[in-house]
């Protein structure tokens, strides 16, 4: 063997011997034991980041342990393709999305295949590809026909300058992304899927992944937001009644105004004779429809005039229009109860409304004040009649037993969840196949005329959907009726395109989705890992895509992923400077950096050395993988992301730290050359060290412990090191380079090549003797007057008399004890020898 490991020359070889044996090619027809090892697949910006490096590399250890443990093992890649990143570039580069994509694909992918994951490539896929979008176009039909789509008019968040829908996350300030106008709230005809249908089957299935993080659970369980509450009618001064729902009657007694949403009946009712009214309501259309900006935005009202009548009280409380308060969601009407509601607070104090407290710690604060917000907490009921001194749990029931007995309201049952709107005003995305007949209705694309794929010959110079505007693409004849007709032109939401395809990884027919035998074979997906920001939508939709499916009978899997990773983020210090008042920031290869502080390269000079943060291209602290690849190999990279910091808290980047890495993998290589076959001899430590090692080492990958693993073989390196030649120590070096092979794969390789054994990716993990397991020596401390002066290894059990005999008979204790008289032995078993003179 060389005396140094070389990288550079490794990592091609064994890349290329990988790819030419097939190695990681998932075989359908295996009997062996299956095991789906997948990472959520990436959007293709460009470049992989730091972050994908440790999420690929975590799953890659873990797939190539799998496979030395006897399993068949799928662990694919792809492309989250779709989404607006393509068309921006489109509108501001003068490029197809379509080609933007491709390239950073191929970009990517090479990035992907230089760090050596053992990944299936022969099933990979693009979402953007028509022979995947195609499937889920005809998913979506046989979800239709199941009556799990339909369209109805929606508010959406509408750009009057760009002409289009903004998804929630494009609304900023009111204003639109892009476009910076006023962003306004319409209703159009838009396409849902009846996820709502599931809102009890993904409750009650939430108890039932016991091997997904517990705060994944909460949250998809608040998302889903199953709560009881009270809805009931208020009548109102001009004889009209207002339903209301409200998830909190125990606080009715804090009720000070009623308000509606700008487009309720009432409301339009009142803007019919009032042009103050109307104008009121098209201010309200302006800016977005998300939770968070009418969390945010100021509440506005406008006072119509009518009242409502209490229902316990007779009070006459008023009823405003209010911009916060949204048609769809509910009734567009809420009962406000401004001392335990913050928009109903921030309201109230602006309209100089009561503010009364009906819910308090204890009695005693019936007449506390409000610190400046409203109190959500739990407590008992004050100020609140036949409710005081009851719970809120009491006092809600009462509520709605006596609204059921009085026949003014009911309990009822609903849910946070709402059915989920999968239009797109965009080009890069999925069509959806449906087209639009005068004659016969809104008509399903023929199955037979899949996929309906986008147009290529599409441009953004002119604002809104290059699909509505296209000269032919959307002009067809029905499929009914055969007269002319129109393509719908809406695409689907990407979040429809990482919700099935761990499905299509699993099988890939040409005529269909996929075939559901194959499908029972590899689902669920074993271990599923990825960042917490999607512990939301993305698992929520993809875990309603695969109950969906099994509802209509395409599958019978109904929960995707069996086990869940959520891993924390690599994280990296800022640098930046101040000039003509703003900070100005610096990467870490243009910043030289020592214990006291950073310089820049170019000049010099200092720069500020900030917090360490997750890496940000705005902020510049991000490392280029291609780079530390270049300068210290692949596997260097690989076990920096393994070490250290446990794999769901964040990793802080460090050029010592990578440098470390390198030195160790150069240290294992030294190491691996001393291996000897011929050597003979026993060392029972040795083997014993050895077997703990491997089992311990399996048990850490398997609950993805990766900083254990690294410990442990950090500390058995140690021990082979300093032992003597013999066949155990040969034996070990052998069993260690097994241990870090799906870890460091390419060194793995190089030295394994040397055993004439063939390829170390297709080596068996190694054996363990549970014999070995078992300590059968102990090292006992020996003391005298109190401080430890030897140490004895005896066997496990030994007995007190011999324990004591052999401590007395230590010259390091005969030293210590210097001619003096000992009044007291102390022995603790296979622990303790306390000499007390």
């Amino acid at each position: 063997m060389n005396e140094r490991f070389d990288p550079a020359q490794a990592d091609t070889r064994w890349q290329a011997a990988w790819d030419e044996a097939q190695c990681f090619r998932a075989d359908d027809s295996s009997a062996k034991p299956r095991s789906y090892v997948l990472e959520m697949f990436p959007y293709p910006s460009g470049r992989i980041h730091i972050g994908h490096v440790r999420n690929y590399t975590m799953g890659d250890v873990l797939a190539r342990y799998k496979r030395m443990k006897g399993f068949e093992v799928l662990h694919p890649m792809g492309w989250d393709a779709f989404g607006m990143p393509a068309e921006n570039a489109a509108m501001e580069k003068g490029v197809h999305p379509g080609g933007w994509t491709r390239e950073n694909i191929a970009n990517m992918k090479a990035q992907l295949k230089r760090l050596g994951f053992a990944l299936d490539w022969s099933r990979e896929l693009a979402t953007c590809d028509p022979e995947y979008y195609g499937q889920e176009q005809s998913l979506f039909l046989d979800l239709y026909e199941h009556g799990l789509v339909y369209r109805k008019e929606s508010a959406v968040n509408w750009d009057p300058v760009d002409q289009t829908v903004l998804a929630n996350e494009q609304v900023i300030d009111g204003r639109g992304w892009r476009s910076g106008a006023l962003v306004e709230k319409r209703k159009l005809s838009q396409w849902f899927l009846k996820i709502t249908d599931f809102a009890d089957e993904l409750l009650d299935g939430l108890s039932t992944l016991d091997k997904w993080p517990e705060k994944v659970r909460t949250m998809q369980e608040n998302w889903i937001g199953k709560s009881q509450g009270l809805q009931f009618a208020f009548t109102l001064s001009n004889g009209e009644a207002l339903e209301v729902y409200s998830t909190r009657p125990d606080t009715i007694f804090g009720a000070s105004f009623v308000a509606v949403a700008a487009d309720h009946p009432i409301a339009q009712g009142v803007a019919a004779g009032s042009q103050e009214a109307a104008d009121f309501i098209a201010l309200c259309k302006q800016g977005g429809t998300t939770a968070a900006e009418l969390e945010t935005a100021e509440k506005l009202g406008f006072d119509t005039g009518l009242t409502a009548k209490h229902p316990f009280t007779g009070a006459d409380l008023p009823v405003y229009i209010a911009n916060f308060v949204l048609m769809d969601y509910g009734t567009g009407a809420v009962m406000a109860v401004p001392g335990h509601d913050q928009r109903d607070f921030e309201f109230a104090t602006k309209y100089d409304l009561p503010i009364l407290r009906v819910v308090a710690a204890s009695a005693e604060d019936a007449d506390k004040p409000f610190a400046g917000e409203a109190e959500a907490g739990d407590g008992v009921c004050v100020n609140s009649d036949f409710l005081d001194g009851r719970s809120v749990a009491e006092a809600k029931a009462e509520v709605i037993d006596r609204a059921e007995s009085g026949g003014w309201g009911e309990g009822k049952t609903v849910w946070r969840l709402r059915d989920w709107g999968v239009s797109r005003q965009r080009y890069w995305g999925t069509p959806i196949p449906f087209i639009h007949c005068e004659v016969c209705g809104v008509v399903p694309v023929p199955k037979k005329q899949l996929p309906v794929e986008l147009p290529e010959d599409v441009d953004f110079k002119t604002p809104g959907n290059p699909l509505a505007r296209h000269a032919t693409w959307k002009h067809v004849d029905c499929p009914q009726c055969g007269k002319p007709a129109r393509r719908e032109t809406d695409t689907l939401d990407t979040f429809v395109d990482s919700s099935w395809y761990f499905l299509r990884f699993a099988s890939q027919p040409d005529d269909r989705p996929f075939d559901p035998t194959q499908i029972a074979e590899w689902l669920p997906v074993e271990q599923y890992i990825g960042g917490i920001e999607h512990a939301i939508l993305h698992l929520l939709y993809a875990r309603f895509w695969t109950r969906a499916l099994a509802r209509i009978g395409k599958i019978e899997v109904k929960e995707p992923f069996g086990s869940l990773f959520t891993q924390g983020m690599v994280t990296h210090e800022v640098y930046s400077r101040e000039e003509e008042g703003r900070p100005v920031y610096f990467g870490p290869s243009e910043v030289d950096r020592t214990s006291d502080g950073a310089t820049l390269k170019e000049d010099g000079q200092p720069v500020t050395v900030g917090k360490v943060i997750k890496m940000s291209k705005s902020k510049k602290n991000v490392v280029d993988p291609d780079e530390i690849v270049a300068t210290y190999g692949a596997d260097a990279i690989r076990w920096f992301m393994l070490s250290d910091s446990p794999p769901e808290r964040d990793l802080p980047w460090s050029e010592a730290g990578i440098e470390g890495c390198a030195r160790f993998v150069q240290r294992l290589w030294r190491l691996f050359g001393q291996h000897d076959a011929a050597a003979e001899g026993e060392d029972k430590a040795v083997d014993r060290k050895t077997h703990q090692t491997v089992a311990a080492v399996a048990e850490d990958i398997e609950s993805l412990g990766f900083n254990k693993a690294v410990a442990r073989i950090y500390e058995l390196t140690g021990v082979i090191e300093k032992a003597a030649p013999s066949a155990s120590r040969s034996a070990a070096i052998r069993a260690l380079l097994l241990l870090v092979s799906p870890m460091m794969p390419h060194l793995a390789e190089e030295a394994y090549a040397t055993f004439g054994e063939g390829l170390a990716a297709n080596a068996a993990w190694p054996e363990v003797d549970p014999a070995l397991l078992v300590e059968d020596e102990v090292t006992i401390a020996v003391q005298v007057k109190g401080k430890l002066r030897d140490t004895l290894t005896v066997a496990k059990g030994t007995d007190r008399e011999e324990l004591e005999a052999l401590a007395l008979a230590s010259e390091k204790v005969q030293r210590a004890l210097d001619g003096a008289e000992i009044r007291k032995v102390i022995v603790v078993p296979d622990r303790l020898v306390n000499l007390v003179a």
